[in-house]
């Protein structure tokens, strides 16, 4: 670490007030025009005149000066250099919060979970990994909503995903109107950088957009398409007479495969969290994670420091002389012979 300053050419400032004084100084040596009888009486008389000035109050002043200059100057205290790896990507995920992703036919460790508690648990891990890359988040129901834009900031990402409800969009699935809303994010990225990973466990079923001709016009702007199909399609439930397999879900995969194939993107079908976390080390594999690095130093504005020792001491300054002059006997008196 060390200190720099944004404008040091400020420091041709330090002479300003010895110039003045020169100044000032020649202007009193001009003869008066006027003289008074009276101005010994005037001059001698305490009030007359403002206070002397005294070392430690010219010394201060001098000080606060000083420090009122290297604040304008702006010290800037540059950390040392960060390594930033980019890849240029951005990732927008497309998370189906709809009621049937409550459905309980996913399975981690042996213990059964819900379709979306599977999303966050794998897809949490696959955001931790994408350094480098800008990543949002739309959740969609019954209808789309973006819930983080582009960011390089992960942990919030992770973080409004875990914290996403079933049904807080909805109970329907709008696939085309969460396509639509991505492609609007992604448009202003780089053509060969736009990718949209879709999760889903239903069929279209609301919104306002078709989801075939949400991937034609995704195909047109150069967004990527990965669907992911979600859910076991059957789950075990306990009867009076023990335990059942009933048919879940209603996943739409021709439609999925559709998406995917007009982008350019692929479709993967995970039928539990092994497969789902196995989808992701692919994608990983697909769409690589860049070795390009950016740098930059981080910068810590110093200016205030020197600014408020220099206002404190004009404080101490101007105490000083309110005192003196408080100090001093009453107004002046003059006797007539």
């Amino acid at each position: 670490m060390n200190i720099e300053f944004a404008w040091p050419w400020l420091f041709a400032a330090l002479p300003l007030p010895l110039l003045a004084l020169l100044l000032s100084r020649a202007a009193t040596t001009t003869p008066a025009a006027l003289h008074f009888p009276f101005y010994g009486a005037l001059k001698t008389h305490p009030q007359a005149y403002p206070p002397q000035r005294s070392r430690l109050r010219l010394t201060l002043a001098v000080l606060a000066w000083l420090l009122l200059v290297l604040a304008a100057a702006r010290p800037q205290l540059i950390g040392e250099t960060v390594h930033l790896p980019v890849s240029g990507r951005s990732l927008m995920l497309a998370v189906d919060i709809s009621g049937s992703m409550q459905a309980e036919d996913m399975q981690i460790n042996g213990r059964q979970l819900s379709r979306l508690t599977a999303v966050k648990l794998v897809a949490g891990e696959f955001i931790k990994k994408r350094k480098g890359d800008r990543l949002g988040l739309i959740l969609f129901g019954d209808q789309a909503y973006l819930q983080a834009p582009l960011t390089f900031d992960r942990s919030t990402v992770r973080t409004l995903l875990d914290e996403a409800q079933i049904g807080l969009a909805g109970q329907q699935t709008a696939i085309g109107d969460a396509i639509g809303l991505a492609i609007k994010r992604l448009r202003k990225e780089p053509a060969r950088n736009r990718i949209l990973i879709l999760l889903t466990d239903g069929t279209n079923t609301a919104g306002n957009v078709d989801p075939l001709k949400a991937a034609d016009l995704a195909a047109s702007e150069g967004v990527r398409i990965y669907t992911i199909g979600i859910g076991s399609g059957e789950m075990q439930v306990r009867t009076p007479f023990g335990l059942r397999r009933v048919a879940t879900g209603d996943l739409d995969e021709a439609s999925l495969k559709a998406i995917a194939d007009k982008t350019n993107g692929r479709y993967f079908r995970a039928h539990d969290t092994a497969q789902l976390a196995n989808i992701y080390t692919l994608l990983d594999r697909i769409e690589p994670i860049s070795e390009d690095e950016q740098t930059w130093r981080p910068v810590d504005e110093l200016y205030f420091w020197p600014l408020g020792v220099a206002l404190l001491l004009s404080v101490l300054i101007a105490l000083s002389l309110a005192f003196q002059w408080r100090a001093t006997p009453g107004p002046l008196e003059v006797h007539h012979a």
